[in-house]
């Protein structure tokens, strides 16, 4: 029997605030961004708002040249990032599976480098890849494996992989703590039922540990790559999209046409392909979800 309209009113007045602030700080945002994405808006008409151009600022966009460099960069950047995260995560989820003195500490200091602010990570970063002081060439000429430093984040060759390298750093622990939380949730009976059948290790591990692990690790890499591809902090303190925009990514693409161009039109049009690129992402997880609960 359904409460009357009186009765469930409390419990809809709990969930205005909520309402309320996602109407307000994610909806209209969105809504908003897409309607200046069709407008000449510029800083000189700000106020008074730009006339409509239609698709233009579209047209302009996939024209560009920057464009087509940040598109192509955020996406090596995003599957370079979450390929080596997921794995390495994987490794180390399976490692502190293990039961060894310490675990839990050692499990806690990993997760630093997930909770250190990125803008405190990329200046980090930023002095281990410094040409002149920066550590990594220091061990790397010790070692010998280069005879001179090379500048990490001065040349277009290496400026991407040293931004990379950062990401991969901060999302290890993250992935790691989600796919040991997954795999201490996995079902104990099982893998003694295989050790009695004869299984060895490897067969535990495709046969049993991978299939069960598998919704879990889809999650994973559908946030991640929702999470990765919206990367800004980073390559704003590090490289600042250069050298000759060999880290230029979307993102910042968005941002250098907003706040150092002053075409807010454009910059609405990049914002709005991001996002159509993330609902599909979104769209595909919510296909995969469904048709796996159907099975």
């Amino acid at each position: 029997m359904y409460d009357s309209p009186k009765k469930s009113l409390p419990l809809y007045l709990f969930v205005l605030p909520a309402v309320l602030f996602v109407i307000c700080f994610m909806i209209y945002p969105i809504i908003y961004n897409i309607v200046v994405s069709f407008q000449d808006l510029k800083i000189s008409n700000l106020n008074s708002g730009g006339p409509f151009i239609g698709l233009q600022n579209y047209i302009e966009i996939f024209q560009s040249e920057k464009f087509l460099v940040a598109f192509k960069n955020t996406f090596i950047y995003t599957i370079t990032c979450i390929f080596f995260q997921v794995v390495i995560g994987y490794l180390l989820a399976l490692f502190f599976n293990q039961d060894f003195p310490f675990r839990n500490f050692f499990r806690s200091i990993l997760l630093l480098a997930w909770m250190t602010p990125l803008v405190i990570t990329g200046t980090l970063f930023k002095w281990l890849f410094d040409v002149d002081y920066g550590v990594i060439n220091y061990i790397l000429m010790n070692i010998h494996v280069i005879d001179n430093p090379i500048n990490w984040l001065g040349q277009e060759s290496t400026a991407l992989a040293a931004v990379i390298i950062t990401n991969i750093w901060v999302g290890i622990p993250f992935n790691m703590i989600l796919i040991l939380s997954a795999l201490q949730a996995l079902p104990g009976e099982v893998y003694e039922a295989a050790k009695i059948d004869g299984a060895n290790k490897l067969q535990t591990f495709t046969k049993i540990t991978m299939p069960l692990m598998k919704p879990t690790l889809f999650v994973i890499l559908v946030l991640g790559i929702i999470y990765t591809f919206k990367v800004f902090d980073i390559i704003l303190i590090m490289t600042g999209g250069g050298p000759v925009n060999a880290t230029q990514v979307l993102p910042f693409f968005g941002y250098e046409q907003a706040f150092v161009n002053f075409n807010f039109g454009t910059s609405g049009a990049v914002a709005t392909i991001i996002l159509l690129i993330l609902m599909c992402i979104s769209l595909v997880y919510l296909y995969m979800i469904k048709k796996e609960e159907s099975a």
